[in-house]
């Protein structure tokens, strides 16, 4: 499995939630609503999630294993980092 794009969408709003992302696998399955979110450790991801019935958010796409969830974080958050450097340069 290959992200072949990935498209943030920065959050105009103040708070933790910085962008938004959607991810293209392999240029034939596509992941919206991936959140980027500044924590007390740093900026993480969260996945697209719905509410249950109970109150509680429970994820709707999510990677089974940690090394995959690794290596889409990194691969988001470097996009990230790219398109904030950009939007900054270009603000100059």
């Amino acid at each position: 499995m290959n992200i072949t794009d990935v498209r943030v969408r920065k959050v105009a709003k103040e708070g933790k939630m910085k962008a938004v992302v959607s991810i293209t696998l392999d240029e034939e399955f596509v992941v919206h609503d991936i959140k980027v979110i500044e924590g007390e450790k740093g900026l993480f991801i969260a996945m697209p999630s719905r509410k249950a019935t109970d109150g509680e958010y429970r994820d709707i796409a999510h990677p089974i294993n940690s090394q995959t969830r690794e290596r889409i974080q990194k691969i988001i958050l470097n996009k990230y980092e790219e398109a904030m450097e950009l939007e900054e340069a270009v603000a100059e």
